[in-house]
């Protein structure tokens, strides 16, 4: 088990910034990290599979591959998941669960697909032990995943667990809640290196629960965003206690002052106080500001121009974004009744034009990147975006548009769908 196969799936969009990051943390170049469609490949070792659960930011799970082969029907897949050593991971006490994800497979029920592998392996521990594992599809100890395409067939055991986004810190959150990994891809997108020689000041003016100022206070920090949860490698046979509490303890002693100011603010006061309190539970408290006010009004947070970094609410969320000099309750009421499509052109194009005034008045020099599902939102902030960088937000396809701020006009070159990130 010296080397593994790994595979480390992520948003689209996300795959380059992925196999930087993980270049960072292993030092993997070449053959070694290659970048794929929805993740990377990386041959690794069992240590560094465990630090890139603790560690990446990017990555939704770290999983590692056990088998491959060619298929036309269930029985291939039967063969396939028969052929693996299970025995070497996990013991016919502890349950597992099968997940199927497929690109154009052939296969009329990926419900059968699973089925098949969780009868081979059942059958396979039954011949080697004399007993057979236990399915739990809800918390089970292992998770084994199966992914298909046209007519290869791919089989993984998992090493995460829940989700990596899910770092352990939030508890309170409002109704369209960013994840982590997503917050992290905005930021590594923007370039934005709090550790470089001369970082900028980060502020998000719509903060919500905090999940942008959150992951960048906490690379501010260097605080490993897996330092609060647990993981699945912890129930699985290789496990070493005294590995992972050696990773785990150089993780925390990495910890430190924050580098740069990071601030944040939200027209909701409930949302800042969920904000400062997802703050204090991530580590963070002492490392952000945050505070209520109307994405509108507030004036820039410091006196060095920084960068801007946002997910700016649209649809019903824009009630809570400005309140248009009106209460924020009559605002909310007004988006109900209009509904989610007129939300998100009439009062969208009203918010946002506002925004980019105020901008243009009062923060310039400052450098802003906001994630949007609309296309033409530049021209309707009457804007020039001076990049455009394709991400998705799960099903949604997004842009992260940056504008460089300046007092009055802000025309720019044609924007550069897809260009390489800021440095």
């Amino acid at each position: 088990m010296n080397t593994l196969q790994l595979f480390l799936p992520c948003a689209a969009g996300v795959e380059g910034y992925l196999a930087d990051e993980v270049h960072t943390l292993t030092g993997l170049t070449g053959h070694d990290l290659l970048v794929g469609r929805g993740g990377v490949q990386l041959t690794a070792s069992w240590r560094q599979a465990l630090q890139l659960n603790l560690h990446s930011r990017l990555a939704q799970r770290v999983l590692v591959q056990l088998g491959e082969r060619l298929y036309r029907n269930e029985n291939d897949l039967y063969a396939l998941a028969s052929d693996i050593a299970w025995e070497i991971w996990f013991t016919p006490r502890q349950s597992f669960k099968i997940e199927v994800t497929a690109q154009h497979s052939p296969l009329t029920s990926l419900n059968f697909a699973a089925l098949r592998i969780k009868d081979a392996v059942a059958d396979r521990f039954r011949a080697k032990t004399g007993v057979r594992p236990d399915v739990q599809t809800r918390w089970p100890d292992v998770r084994i995943h199966l992914h298909l395409t046209t007519d290869q067939a791919q089989l993984y055991i998992d090493t995460s667990g829940e989700p990596l986004f899910k770092r352990g810190w939030r508890q309170e959150k409002g109704d369209a809640p960013l994840k982590e990994t997503l917050a992290a891809a905005m930021i590594a997108a923007s370039g934005w290196d709090p550790l470089g020689e001369a970082p900028l000041p980060l502020y998000d003016p719509c903060c919500g629960s905090a999940t942008v100022v959150i992951e960048a206070a906490q690379m501010a920090c260097r605080i490993a965003p897996g330092l609060q949860r647990r993981f699945a490698f912890e129930k699985l046979l290789p496990y070493q206690a005294h590995v992972w509490s050696a990773i785990k303890n150089e993780a925390a002693d990495a910890v430190s002052a924050p580098s740069v100011p990071i601030f944040g603010s939200d027209i909701s006061h409930r949302m800042v106080d969920f904000a400062q309190h997802n703050a204090e539970r991530a580590g963070v408290a002492h490392a952000v500001q945050l505070r209520g006010g109307d994405a509108l009004q507030r004036m820039p947070p410091c006196a060095q121009p920084g960068l801007i970094l946002m997910n700016p609410p649209y649809g019903e969320r824009i009630a809570a974004a400005g309140s248009f000099g009106r209460n924020a309750h009559e605002r909310m009421a007004e988006v109900g009744r209009a509904g989610r499509e007129q939300a998100q052109t009439e009062d969208g194009v009203d918010f946002f034009q506002q925004l980019a005034t105020h901008w243009k008045k009062n923060y310039s020099g400052w450098q802003a990147w906001m994630l949007t599902p609309d296309l033409k939102l530049a021209s309707k902030m009457r804007l020039k975006e001076s990049r455009r960088v394709p991400l998705w937000n799960g099903p949604i396809e997004c842009r992260l548009l940056r504008f460089d701020l300046i007092a009055g006009s802000a025309r720019r070159r044609p924007a550069d769908e897809g260009a390489a990130p800021a440095a």
